[in-house]
């Protein structure tokens, strides 16, 4: 190579480097076809699952829903509230509740909702955990089975074929070949004083040519055991060793605190959708009877403006009131849509079936009176957030003595009996008599005679010194209690806040229905009156108008009212802890498969059978006080329940106690309105159609003409309407007339 080719090939070199850069390239492989069909060129992907569930029919087929311009519905399904809350609880195998944000408000936490919502399956969940429920605690008792190899690690059997350094020695063979087994089967049950009781048979054989073998090169050697171990301070007891079953009880019976907390307020929000769908009727009713009253004021203005007699700013007043009171009536046809679809959802029913739901239950107007001692202290006792918590303390107390426990040191004694057989074989059909060393013994012949027998004590003693985790541990079960006992009370006084808003707003609620009542009257006297003065030519056309706005105001602030005082009277029950009851509603565990009667039958005479093994002081103490009372309380001491007898002074004297909740008839001179007759809503004379092109949106005006006249509620005077049989405290309610 010249001298000039040198000096030019490495700028050559740099010039293809810089123009064309590094290109990666790919490997190459023999008998590859091209075939990448299993490629895939990301790692993740939205996919879908691999499971199908037929849908739900209500949601299959549910129907477009309904609308301002789309009214249309096959029917009217006249519900009472006991069978909207019957429904409801047939179709809630996930507890439903509105939780103050209406499920149909939000798009991001459908999945969070529904994963929290509590479920008719919880408790038996809670009961059935393998880990922490009833049955995995009391498997502690349960008798184990256990069988392993003997020969190290569990090794059943072991063969050893190696040399020996020590095999020039007499007796000893240079290599070392031996074939051992064995198995160890044991059967041990551990009692509620927790003392642990062994029975057990271990069987080995050895066969080679070691010095310890039998003329033939073999020996079988099996023993039977009986073993106890006595814990006599840390973990001795049935009290400290049933502690993990009375907490896992503890939480089914908080679950079930839970699962009555959630059924009570979905019944809440049932009960206040209901009256609010009430409510949503009456305001639909008052909106039409404001358009039909403005569209027949508009129409006689109408009629003296083509007469000379008004002026148009007079009918242009007149029409927009006619489109104010439209407006509104569209508005109340929406809410309805909106409340009906609520009550639905908590109902568990198609959001739309062609049919439109209707409240027949009249609201009550008779006056509810409480005894504040007694509900305060029925809410005290009654209260599932109280009751759950009381449940915590009881498991804080047992946690506590748990921890106690575990400052006193592990000492243990035990004793195992055992008896040994050594033979040529292990067994024989037939006993010759032959023990070992002789040729011809089996084991089992040698055990049986009894000539081995073996005792062995156990002693175990293991104590910290400065027990510091232990201390520690009984410290934080302390400090734990402690803090629990302080939520109660602090939930305590929350509880009689809540009731004391509850009467305050139950008051307050039946005096604003009294209130917006007479001003609703007072007004329709006012819109006859200012209607003849102008008819008459005495009156100007505003004051007819504005007097007609403010009926329609009144009239909807007092059914707006009513409906509150409905709901003041379920949320008082609701803070009292008898809503379940003042809606006709117990809890009771649902039945059983024949066959789990059958097994529970066996059990029971089983048990009858038994032996019963006293453990003295050592039994665990009552923790519960028997089922909870779903009814009328009836005992107290003094002011306050059983319960607290001790704790808060009671004088120990059971005095017997009316229903908790009556409704009193006020006294004579009571200076509640009197009630009035019935009062004509609509306007007198016919309705006439608006002029021109009043009609161009005819579909609310239509359904609500339709369910107008569908919706009758017959005298506007506050008579309470009857209730079903089935719920006693609602019929206790009494009627209160209104002073005019």
């Amino acid at each position: 190579m010249t001298r000039q080719l040198r000096s030019i090939l490495p700028l050559i070199l740099i010039a293809l480097t810089t123009f064309t850069g590094c290109h990666p390239t790919q490997p190459f492989y023999f008998h590859e076809d091209g075939d990448l069909s299993h490629y895939l060129d990301h790692a993740t992907a939205t996919e879908e699952p691999d499971y199908s569930q037929p849908y739900l029919e209500d949601v299959e087929y549910a129907e477009a829903p309904m609308t301002i311009s789309n009214p249309e519905f096959r029917e009217m399904w006249d519900l009472k509230l006991e069978e909207v809350v019957s429904i409801a609880l047939q179709n809630s195998k996930v507890v439903r509740n509105l939780g103050g944000v209406t499920p149909f408000g939000f798009a991001d936490a459908l999945v969070g909702r529904t994963a929290s919502a509590s479920t008719i399956y919880d408790t038996a969940l809670v009961e059935s955990d393998p880990n922490n429920g009833v049955e995995a605690a009391l498997s502690a008792f349960d008798a184990q089975v256990q069988s392993t190899g003997t020969q190290g690690n569990g090794d059943f059997l072991q063969s050893t074929n190696r040399p020996q350094p020590f095999g020039g020695f007499p007796g000893f063979p240079n290599v070392l070949d031996q074939e051992a087994g064995g198995l160890r089967t044991s059967l041990s049950k551990r009692s509620a004083t927790g003392n642990t009781w062994t029975l057990s048979n271990q069987t080995d054989t050895r066969r080679g040519n070691s010095v310890t073998a039998t003329a033939d090169g073999s020996f079988w050697t099996t023993s039977f055991e009986a073993r106890v171990n006595q814990p006599l301070l840390r973990g001795r007891g049935a009290m400290i060793n049933r502690i993990p079953t009375m907490i896992a009880r503890i939480n089914t019976d908080v679950s079930l605190a839970t699962f009555e907390a959630s059924i009570r307020n979905v019944v809440l929000d049932i009960e206040n959708t209901y009256w609010d769908l009430h409510s949503a009727y009456r305001n639909l009713e008052t909106a039409k009877i404001g358009r039909d009253s403005a569209q027949a004021t508009w129409n006689n203005v109408y009629e003296k403006l083509k007469g000379g007699i008004e002026s148009s700013q007079a009918e242009a007043q007149s029409r927009e009131q006619y489109f104010f009171f439209r407006a509104q009536l569209e508005t109340a046809l929406r809410d309805l849509y909106n409340v009906e679809n609520r009550l639905r959802y908590l109902m568990g029913i198609a959001a739309t079936d062609g049919r439109l739901i209707r409240p027949s239950d009249e609201p009550t107007a008779a006056r509810i009176n409480h005894d504040w001692r007694m509900i305060h202290t029925e809410a005290l006792l009654r209260s599932a957030e109280l009751r759950q918590q009381k449940w915590v303390i009881e498991r804080r107390e047992l946690e506590l003595v748990a921890a106690k426990n575990l400052l006193l040191p592990q000492f243990d004694l035990g004793a195992a009996y055992r008896l040994v057989g050594v033979g040529d074989e292990l067994i024989n059909a037939n006993r010759n008599g032959i023990n070992f060393p002789d040729t011809g013994s089996t084991a089992f012949d040698e055990l049986t005679e009894g000539n081995f027998q073996e005792f062995s004590f156990l002693f175990n003693f293991q104590m910290p010194v400065g027990y510091r985790r232990e201390l520690a541990g009984v410290r934080n079960a302390q400090l734990s209690l402690v803090r629990e006992k302080s939520r109660l009370e602090d939930m305590e006084l929350n509880t009689s806040h809540l009731l004391s808003t509850a009467v305050r707003n139950l008051d307050f609620n039946y005096r604003s229905a009294q209130t917006h009542f007479n001003r609703w009257k007072a007004s329709q006297a006012e819109v006859d009156s200012v209607r003849v003065l102008y008819e008459r030519g005495k009156s100007t056309l505003d004051l007819v108008l504005d007097a007609q706005r403010r009926r329609s105001q009144a009239q909807i602030d007092y059914y707006r009212a009513l409906s509150e005082y409905n709901k003041s009277i379920a949320e008082v029950h609701f803070r009292k802890g008898s809503l379940l009851e003042y809606n006709n509603i117990h809890l009771a565990e649902g039945p059983w498969a024949n066959k789990a009667y059958w097994d529970a039958l066996e059990h029971a005479r089983e048990r009858d059978a038994s032996y019963y093994l006293n453990y003295g002081y050592t039994r665990p103490g009552v923790i519960s006080q028997g089922p909870v009372a779903q009814g009328p309380v009836s005992q107290y001491i003094g002011d306050m329940p059983v319960e607290g007898s001790a704790e808060r002074g009671g004088t120990g004297e059971l005095v017997p106690t009316p229903e908790p909740t009556p409704a009193e008839r006020p006294a004579p001179g009571d200076d509640a309105p009197q009630q009035p007759g019935p009062i004509t809503t609509r306007p007198e004379g016919p309705m006439l159609n608006a002029p021109r092109r009043a009609d161009t949106q005819r579909g609310s005006t239509d359904v609500a003409n339709r369910m107008g006249n569908a919706f009758e509620w017959g005298s506007l005077g506050l008579e309470t309407a009857p209730k079903s049989d089935g719920n006693a405290l609602r019929q206790a309610s009494f009627t209160e007339p209104l002073r005019k």
